[in-house]
């Protein structure tokens, strides 16, 4: 989060610094396209014209470069399984559940309509060493 400060403040003394916003924010709001928290978190290493605008601005890094780093490092360290950023998905909602998060606020943060979608990932974590037995706290 650092580094994506120093660049926007970077591009801010450069005199860009902006985002794009949807049309209605930009007129409700107009100088939240400058803020920090309007900045992307991933952002691009170049900036690029925005189509709509003409106006300079830094856009978010492109998904595809997020999947071919993570292929990358995943055949770089010879790994067995394949790993994509989906992987890192599944690795969350099982960790939360891991952890003893309610199955209700991990079908919501996943953005599953189904609750039968996340009790897929129910079978994926070690049951046995979170259940502790009620007599087992009286001892």
């Amino acid at each position: 989060v650092e580094k994506v400060k120093n660049l926007h403040s970077q591009d801010i003394k450069e005199g860009y610094g902006s985002v794009w916003l949807p049309d209605a924010l930009e007129i409700k709001f107009p100088n939240a396209a400058k803020e920090i928290g309007w900045q992307y978190l991933f952002p691009s290493k170049k900036r690029s014209r925005d189509p709509r605008s003409g106006k300079e601005r830094r856009h978010h890094i492109m998904e595809d470069s997020i999947q071919k780093a993570v292929k990358r490092v995943s055949k770089n360290l010879k790994m067995d399984k394949r790993v994509s950023c989906h992987t890192f998905r599944h690795c969350f909602a099982t960790h939360l559940l891991e952890q003893g998060a309610n199955i209700r606020q991990v079908q919501k943060l996943m953005g599953h309509n189904d609750l039968k979608t996340t009790e897929i990932y129910l079978h994926l974590i070690d049951t046995k060493t979170n259940v502790t037995s009620p007599l087992d706290n009286l001892l």
